[in-house]
């Protein structure tokens, strides 16, 4: 995976990215386009009209994450509506072509897990990069994050972490908050406590559910256009999440889009049950590696009937600062990368 080191102003970030990133930006670019063509009929031109009133916003609201766009669009030579629609791929058409995946969160006495296999189509897997971001009075951060896009999954030097679980319910608010911008946002935050207070005070834009942890706590933060609910851990520290609602969200309806949603997170409750109270590197990665109900299963495998694969596998220790990815599917390492703030 290319790794990209950016600090300075937000523009300075941005282009710093956008310029070492140039080829994976394109392709993430193309694959998006003929995503859209194929699906929706809809061209980049309209795509890009789309994205034009999240641009607004975020010129108004968000003026860091605008400048920073900005300049990964001029390091990378695109329009800025290109790089705000990548941004902005999950509100646009109502979050239909989001990604899945399982997640877990685990907060023991030695350990603050958090942990996800990643899930989309195997297409984007050249497009996924790793950005450590450095910037004055900010935590540090290191994501992993599709080409282009300003906020993924990752966590910073205060032990703040973040997941990602699409959410597929009908509708979306332009005025609030991206998902993307969301889990920047929380990256950018020293607590749990604070990611959330962050990103309820704007509202989203879409449906999603964030897996925060920081050393100390966990909670799923479900969210739709008009509203929250938190999942907070059972009994034994953990929270679990895929593709599905999990709580009640009046006014919205789920699609439960990917029907083995159900099956993984009772399938990943089962299995992280029997480990007991404690639990390792390799017992937690392990997790991951299950392919019960394949090809719909944790370790997941592309199928005209899945539509996505897993494409890569992150387990941080929020306690140790600590995180290990592991790109392709867990069972069939391509690469693996350590990193430590």
């Amino acid at each position: 995976m290319l790794f990209v080191e950016c600090s300075g102003t937000p523009y300075e970030i941005g282009y710093q990215h956008g310029e070492a990133a140039k080829l994976q930006i394109s392709r993430c670019i193309e694959f998006y386009a003929g995503l859209f063509l194929q699906n929706c009929k809809q061209a980049w031109p309209q795509v890009q009209q789309s994205a034009s009133p999240f641009e607004q916003q975020a010129k108004e609201k968000w003026p860091a994450y605008h400048e920073e766009m900005r300049g990964i669009a001029d390091g990378s030579g695109k329009g800025l509506l290109d790089i705000v629609a990548l941004n902005v791929r999950t509100e646009i058409n109502f979050g239909l072509f989001s990604d899945g995946c399982t997640a877990l969160a685990w907060l023991t006495q030695d350990h603050a897990w958090l942990a996800q296999n990643w899930d989309w189509m195997t297409a984007q897997q050249q497009n996924i990069i790793i950005t450590k971001i450095t910037q004055p009075s900010k935590p540090t951060i290191i994501q992993i994050t599709e080409a282009g896009i300003i906020g993924k999954i990752g966590f910073n030097d205060s032990g703040v972490g973040t997941l990602l679980n699409a959410i597929k319910v009908h509708g979306v608010n332009a005025s609030r908050l991206p998902v993307h911008f969301g889990l920047r946002m929380a990256l950018e935050s020293h607590s749990v406590a604070e990611a959330v207070q962050k990103l309820e005070s704007y509202g989203m834009a879409a449906s999603a559910h964030i897996l925060l942890g920081d050393p100390s706590t966990s909670v799923g933060l479900e969210f739709t256009k008009s509203t929250f609910a938190h999942c907070v851990p059972d009994s034994a520290g953990r929270v679990i999440h895929a593709n599905h609602l999990l709580l009640e969200h009046p006014g919205e309806t789920d699609t439960v889009w990917l029907k083995d949603s159900l099956t993984r997170v009772q399938t990943m409750a089962d299995n992280a049950g029997k480990l007991g109270n404690e639990a390792g590197w390799k017992e937690v990665s392990g997790l991951f590696e299950d392919e019960q109900n394949a090809p719909g299963s944790i370790c997941r495998t592309e199928t005209k009937e899945t539509g996505s694969a897993t494409l890569f596998n992150i387990v941080m220790d929020l306690k140790a600062r600590t995180a290990v990815v592991r790109l392709g599917r867990p069972t069939q390492v391509e690469e693996v990368t350590e990193f430590k703030l």
